[in-house]
């Protein structure tokens, strides 16, 4: 099994690159401590010790995860998360907070956190949340998993050509099995038809992009029928794979 230094299995992102997280706090002990815990899981981590440089950080580094904390010097966590939104949409963010009221909790996943921790805390906990949300935003994947994209039920597994969703097997044709899995090693992000059409038929189709609509088609008949669907057309843009909301 593959495992960090911490001991715990290795996570990285459905590309196998390393995961990467942003540390945003004033404290800047404690941010050294926060980001040589992250470190250890082998992910790549830069911190910033108030708003204004958390999103320059965050428009370089287009982080994964962000660990946030709700009290700055220059503004609050929760209205940088709402400029982070605007970097990157599909961020997860652990917010820090020095107070355990309800209304923090509230401002918290109103403003679109995915979860929160209260000071003081232990490393551990900061760490077993921030992997925690990344698993089940479908971000990153456990090297000791072999050749397998999860992204929330949706399941492939790369050598056997298998793909299941909340266990039942999906039966795909080769260009359709290739098109799920640039989605799945893609999760949140859009994907715009020239990029799916380079990456799944490698070469360009001209003026025919209308090949992508039909397969994506193909594909939502397959992986979405009766349930709750996944794959998303962003108007303008390009379409995008995401976990259904638990």
């Amino acid at each position: 099994m593959n495992t960090t230094r911490s001991g715990r299995p290795a996570l990285t992102r459905p590309d196998g690159t390393p995961l990467r997280v942003l540390v945003v706090d004033d404290d800047p002990d404690l941010a050294e401590v926060l980001s040589g815990a992250l470190r250890y899981e082998g992910w790549q981590v830069r911190s910033a010790g108030d708003g204004a440089s958390a999103l320059a950080e965050a428009r370089e580094l287009m982080p994964d995860a962000v660990v946030l904390d709700v009290m700055l010097p220059d503004t609050d966590g929760f209205a940088v998360l709402r400029s982070l939104h605007g970097v990157k949409p599909d961020v997860c963010v652990l917010f820090l907070t020095a107070r355990d009221a309800v209304e923090d909790r509230i401002a918290g996943i109103t403003a679109g956190g995915d979860d929160y921790v209260t000071k003081p805390f232990s490393l551990e906990e900061v760490v077993a949340r921030v992997r925690g949300l990344l698993r089940r935003a479908g971000m990153a994947r456990q090297l000791d998993e072999g050749p397998r994209l999860t992204v929330g039920d949706l399941v492939m597994d790369e050598e056997a050509r298998e793909v299941t969703r909340a266990g039942e097997l999906i039966e795909l044709s080769p260009t359709e099995f290739e098109l799920l899995r640039f989605l799945m090693r893609n999760p949140r992000r859009v994907l715009s038809k020239a990029q799916i059409l380079d990456r799944v038929w490698s070469y360009d189709f001209g003026g025919r992009a209308h090949v992508v609509e039909l397969y994506i088609s193909y594909l939502r008949k397959k992986v979405d029928a009766g349930r709750e669907p996944m794959i998303h057309t962003v108007r303008g843009a390009g379409y995008v794979l995401k976990p259904v909301a638990p």
